[in-house]
């Protein structure tokens, strides 16, 4: 399924797009976000910056360039929250635009050992505590 930019949550950049997550940081050509759902504590997204519908459609080097953006934004978390490990999703079945989103998981928290939710619609922070988290993570990128 391909997706139309005009009715894409990325490209349209919309008011459901701020109420899922907040930007807070560009890299080479992506945007990164911090869930608002927090039952993975530290738990990101990165999005292609342009809308593409799949990480084959890329030349060679904007490829190697997104996931070098994964991997940096990764490595600051992992900085950051010492998860035990991070799991990563690229899951486009209604959304066709590329994105990874970057979970976190913990001895004994939810889901350790199986696969992430894609919204628990659990845990929520407050402002400052999103803050906090996006502040522990700017720092190590």
């Amino acid at each position: 399924m391909y997706s139309d930019p005009k009715d894409c949550l990325y490209c349209q950049n919309n008011e459901t797009l701020h109420n899922l997550m907040i930007e807070f940081a560009q890299l080479r050509v992506s945007r990164v976000f911090l869930f608002k759902e927090q039952s993975y504590r530290g738990r990101c997204l990165v999005a292609y910056k342009d809308h593409v519908n799949d990480l084959n459609e890329l030349s060679d080097d904007d490829r190697n360039a997104f996931m070098a953006d994964v991997a940096q934004v990764t490595r600051a978390m992992q900085k950051a929250f010492n998860p035990v490990k991070i799991n990563y999703g690229a899951y486009s079945d209604k959304l066709s635009h590329l994105h990874f989103h970057l979970a976190p998981k913990y001895e004994g928290g939810l889901d350790f050992g199986g696969t992430f939710q894609m919204n628990p619609q659990k845990t929520y922070l407050s402002d400052e505590e999103y803050q906090e988290l996006i502040e522990a993570i700017k720092k190590e990128l």
